[in-house]
This record gives structure tokens, sequence and C-alpha cells, in this order.
């Protein structure tokens, strides 16, 4: 049978990756038993149990040389898994996160863990570190529906995307759950109601630095909705037209409601306000052209200025409805993700919708061997 594109370029990448330049050597046989238990345990993160039969072979040679080349390369392919997940580029359409882990200088980490003796110390600080994996890990190993066991596995598989570290204070929005939430060193510390983008329009995955906050914004429509309305924009609500571009006055109909997140981003997606407060009220909250709106957005926005403006002075602001920037006391990192099984704000974990359709993407074979093709 014909091996597909996606298959040839999975393989071409796997071969590549666990091909070191030049192999630790000095592995010891207690460290060979150390890498053997980690490669058994791989599933156990929903990762797929690698074919240990280059080592076996090269143990059974007696050959040292061949033996540190085989287990670094077996040991640098589980590596990169933990650290960057298993997935292929096609698996990963869509997921616009950078991961500055992809820099970490493996070969040499391995090479120090070897010489020091801490195989596992060099595994275990590979996992995702965040409590929402391991809350996902806890749950894999227990549940008995290969359905929901098999979303727990992408959503795993999504974390490895993730950074390792996300910094000590951030924001985490999930559009599958339809919730943002604010981490203060390290530490959940508020969760508010989103509405994201429809199926049609649906909401990006992207991360970008919230720098400030734009209370009373006008509205610069987007090309892409003059089009969908053709135009249609009443001067009653607000709407202006200059030069051919269209755009809405602050105000009470204002789409973006009273504030507006400065983010830059190429997506021109946002986080703000809306006057449309009664769809908070709906459990699958996916009405927006792609942008995020935020419950309570004005308390949301008070709590992000915390030491340069209190939750008073945001309330003046707006009532004096002039358009104005307050920049944040520091750049918020904001990670716009998509997780169909979370950790909500009450501390339960869920399992959301598909609402975009994007789990099938994803394979998950933890069970069956995996490694490089020699045919």
């Amino acid at each position: 049978m014909k091996r597909n594109l996606f298959t040839i370029i999975a393989m071409a990448l796997c071969c590549a990756a666990t091909a070191p330049a030049e192999p630790v050597s000095g592995w010891n046989q207690a460290q060979l038993e150390q890498l053997r238990h980690w490669v058994r345990a791989a599933p156990e993160d929903a990762l797929p149990l690698l074919d240990t039969a280059s080592l076996d072979a090269a143990e059974s040679g007696g050959d040292p040389a061949a033996v540190d080349a085989a287990a670094t390369a077996l040991a640098l392919h589980l590596a990169r898994m933990h650290l960057l997940g298993a997935a292929t580029s096609a698996q990963r359409t869509g997921w616009r996160i950078p991961d500055s882990d992809s820099a970490s200088d493996l070969p040499s980490r391995l090479e120090r863990a070897v010489k020091v003796n801490a195989i596992d110390l060099f595994f275990a600080g590979l996992k995702p570190q965040h409590s929402d994996y391991a809350a996902l890990r806890a749950a894999y190993a227990t549940e008995t529906d290969p359905n929901r066991k098999r979303t727990l596995a992408r959503n795993m598989e999504r974390w490895r995307w993730m950074p390792l570290s996300l910094g000590q204070d951030y924001v985490l929005v999930n559009a599958a759950s339809f919730e943002a939430g604010l981490w203060r060193q390290g530490r959940r510390v508020g969760t508010w109601r989103v509405i994201v983008g429809k199926k049609s329009t649906s909401t990006p995955v992207f991360s970008a630095m919230i720098t400030g906050v734009t209370f009373n914004p006008w509205w610069e429509i987007p090309a892409s909705i003059v089009r969908e309305k053709r135009g249609n924009f009443p001067a009653r609500l607000g709407y202006v037209v200059s030069g051919g571009k269209y755009r809405q006055r602050p105000g009470a109909n204002n789409a973006l409601g009273r504030m507006k997140l400065v983010m830059p981003n190429p997506y021109n997606v946002y986080m703000h306000d809306t006057p449309g407060k009664h769809l908070f009220e709906r459990d699958v909250r996916a009405f927006s052209h792609g942008c995020i709106r935020v419950s309570d957005a004005l308390g949301y926005a008070a709590t992000l200025l915390e030491g340069v403006k209190t939750r008073e002075e945001v309330d003046a602001i707006v009532a004096g409805r002039k358009t104005v920037t307050t920049n944040l006391a520091s750049s918020l990192p904001v990670y716009i993700t998509y997780f169909t099984a979370s950790i909500k704000g009450d501390g339960n974990l869920a399992i959301q919708p598909d609402i975009y359709g994007r789990d099938t993407r994803i394979d998950t074979v933890p069970a069956r061997k995996q490694g490089c093709p020699t045919e």
C-alpha cells in the first residue's frame, strides 16, 4: 500500500530528529535500565511506545560504541516527544503559539545527564509542568471510556505544543471551554466567561502580549465584516465612513463595548467588551467573528490594571466617554488556546464539544510501538 505524503514527511522528520550528530558516550547499565523504564512509561503520557530493537541488538553485540549510539538515538527521540509532542506538522495545523522549547539543546542536556547520572531528572524535566497537564494525565490513567480517553490524550498532546514555562503571570483563553483565566505567581486568580468565534470565523490559536487597555474604543470595522454586511451601517448606531473605511463611535452600541485590550497580533483578534451581555448566559458561546468578548469586561480590565488604576478610576474614565488607553504595570502574555479537555475555573475537569472539529486531526497511538522505518 502506498504511503500518503504526510506519512512520508512524518517518517523523514522522525529519522532526522532521532539521529544525533554525536552519540553520548559512557552509558552504563543502570542508565540503560532507566532509559528502558521511561520508554515503557511513555504510554502513561499518551505517547507512543518506542521500539527498542536497535538498543537490544547493540547490547547483544557487546559493542560499547554501538550501545552508546543506540541509547542516545532512543533517548533523544523520546525526549523530543515529551518536550515537543509526537504529532506531525499536519496534525498541528492552525496551532500558532510559538514553542520556545524547540530551541532547547537536547543533545547537550542528555550528555550532561549521562555524565552526572541524572537520567530520571532529564526526562522528568521535559514533561509539561502545568497543573492542568497533571490533572489530564491523572484522568487519563483511570479513564475507561475509549472516546473520553482519546480526547484526554489529544489534549495532553496539545500541552506539549505549549512552552514549558508560560511565565508567572499570564492570561490563558480556552476557546473550547469559553473561559479566560488570569494567573498570578503561577496560580489561577480569576476566571471570566468569554464568547469566541463562530465555526465559520473560528478564533485562531496564537499568543500575544497585552500592553494596555483602551476604554471607550472606536471600532475599526474589518473589510470582511463590511463585505458581509454590504455596507449596511446606519449612522444612528454611531457608524461613520471616511475614505471608504467604516468606523463606529464609542458608546452604548459600540460592538467593542466599553473596553478593548491592546494586544497587537497579525490576526486582528482582540479581547473586548460587548453590548450583547445576554449571550454570556448560553452554554455554547461561539457567536463572534473571531474576537473574544469578555464577561464583566470592566472588572476584568480593572484586575489587569491592578497597581495602575482602581475600579473607581476605571469607571470614571468610562463615564468620561473619551477614548483613553492605559498601560499595564508590565506587559502580560496572553495565550489563546483550544483544549477540549481542561480544568475549568471551578477546578473540575470537563470535556467540551469540539466546536471547531480540530480533535480528529490529532492521531493518538499510545499503545503501538513506533520507530523510524528502515524500508
